[in-house]
């Protein structure tokens, strides 16, 4: 009898084809979580736009490009499963963290965009500069180069204060918001402004020396005192907060050589108010501009500790240097 070939066992076929099946739909299960999760570049903190009439491809591809997926096949994929292909929302979707494919495609198809406002305060007496560098990192579409190019004229009329802002808000759309607000706020101001018979913008211009020059609404109206009184007399101000907004330099770090230097905002060779303000004053030193207190004083100092000493001669100034500043 011939010896004959080995009958394969059944059983046995069939617990290698379910191994194998079981292999195959784990390594696939395998690579779609992988490219459902998100890239390891993915741009946390930004925001992506969707333009009106953008199809889904180019949507697709421009978050792939942009490290937001992995893979353009996917999120197409569970767009048109979630039945959003025909119902994408434009607009601008904040990406706070990282997000799998799944919920970027589900927010797509849902219009989620995740923009809140969110609270930033503009300190009183910041310049244009320091505003600029307050906003930069917290705004997706802000630029502080044409923030300081739209504001340029604007120093002294972005009222400090506390906003509440949208993270996609551009230079122009903020610069608009503070002007808006200065514009209200001085109303309160205005009876005072009138009285005092000065215009808004001596009075805003003296505001913001004020706010370089002390830190207490007593002292503030007191040196207002003092700095319109050296104006009517024809004495320069005298004020070191001017040239530092120039040169950039604190009041001790000012040379002889920076002091002789003439230039509209050296207020030691000009006399008068400077062109512009040097910052954007908040509504107590406004109102200390345009409500001076009377004294003998002519003269002040700040020591080491911020606290002002008044002099109504230059010789008592001169005591008072003595004193408080060696």
């Amino acid at each position: 009898m011939e010896p004959t070939q080995p009958i394969p066992d059944a059983s046995g076929l069939r617990r290698n084809f379910v191994r194998i099946l079981i292999l195959v739909i784990l390594l696939c299960a395998g690579f779609l979580a992988y490219l459902n999760d998100p890239p390891s570049t993915f741009p946390t903190g930004t925001v992506f736009e969707v333009k009106s009439g953008e199809t889904l491809n180019s949507i697709a591809k421009d978050l792939k490009s942009q490290h937001v997926v992995r893979s353009t096949t996917l999120l197409k994929a569970m767009v048109v499963f979630l039945g959003g292909e025909q119902k994408l929302r434009a607009g601008d979707y904040y990406f706070g963290r990282s997000l799998s494919a799944y919920t970027i495609a589900s927010r797509l198809v849902r219009g989620n965009f995740d923009l809140a406002s969110f609270k930033v305060t503009i300190p009183e007496g910041s310049s244009m500069r320091q505003i600029a560098t307050i906003l930069s990192p917290k705004l997706t579409k802000f630029s502080s180069a044409d923030f300081l190019r739209f504001s340029s004229e604007k120093e002294g009329y972005l009222f400090p204060d506390t906003y509440f802002l949208m993270p996609t808000a551009t230079s122009g759309e903020v610069l608009g918001v503070l002007q808006e607000n200065f514009d209200e706020k001085i109303k309160i101001v205005e009876p005072a402004i009138v009285a005092f018979g000065k215009s808004t913008k001596d009075v805003v211009t003296m505001a913001s020396i004020l706010e370089e020059e002390a830190q207490t609404p007593a002292d503030w109206s007191i040196i207002s005192g003092i700095l319109w009184k050296r104006i009517k007399i024809g004495m320069p101000l005298q004020v070191d907060s001017t040239l530092g907004y120039v040169t950039g330099k604190a009041s001790s770090e000012l040379t002889t050589t920076d002091l002789k230097s003439d230039g509209p905002y050296n207020t030691y060779t000009r006399k008068g108010l400077p062109p512009t303000p040097i910052c954007n004053p908040g509504l107590e030193t406004i109102t200390a501009a345009a409500t001076p207190t009377t004294t003998p004083y002519l003269y002040y100092l700040s020591d080491k500790n911020g606290v002002i000493h008044y002099a109504a001669t230059f010789a008592d100034h001169i005591k008072n240097r003595e004193k408080y500043l060696k």
